[in-house]
């Protein structure tokens, strides 16, 4: 590959919207998650990977904790981030339509679900 190749994005349909994946090396991904308003991502963690994630567009509640911790929230604004380490139980809720940017570590299926409103946590 030379140092121009470009890549096709492409789109995995979630039930609460989309990731748009725009970069997928050996090193690192990046996504924009378009997280529909009142929609959310599972609770999870990733016992490996590690992310960033800035909001592009809208407005997004992260609620998260360290296992044995109380649950936290933030609310998240426009350029507003927030790093989610290894391990860090987490979820994304969507206050308004909104595009938020993720770039990671490239453990893409590396994934625990605790919760998930849409039934995908394993029995």
């Amino acid at each position: 590959m030379s140092h121009h190749d470009s890549i096709k994005p492409r789109i995995v349909d979630k039930p609460w919207g989309y990731e748009l994946i725009w970069a997928e090396t050996d090193l690192y991904i990046g996504k924009i998650l378009h997280v529909k308003k009142n929609e959310s991502l599972s609770l999870q963690y990733h016992p490996i990977k590690d992310e960033t994630i800035m909001v592009l567009s809208g407005i997004v509640a992260v609620d998260f904790f360290e296992e044995g911790d109380a649950l936290k929230t933030i609310i998240l604004h426009e350029k507003q981030s927030f790093r989610i380490k290894p391990r860090l139980r987490h979820r994304i809720k969507g206050v308004e339509d909104s595009d938020v940017l993720e770039v990671s570590s490239p453990e893409i299926d590396d994934l625990v679900r605790l919760e998930d409103v849409y039934g995908r946590v394993e029995s």
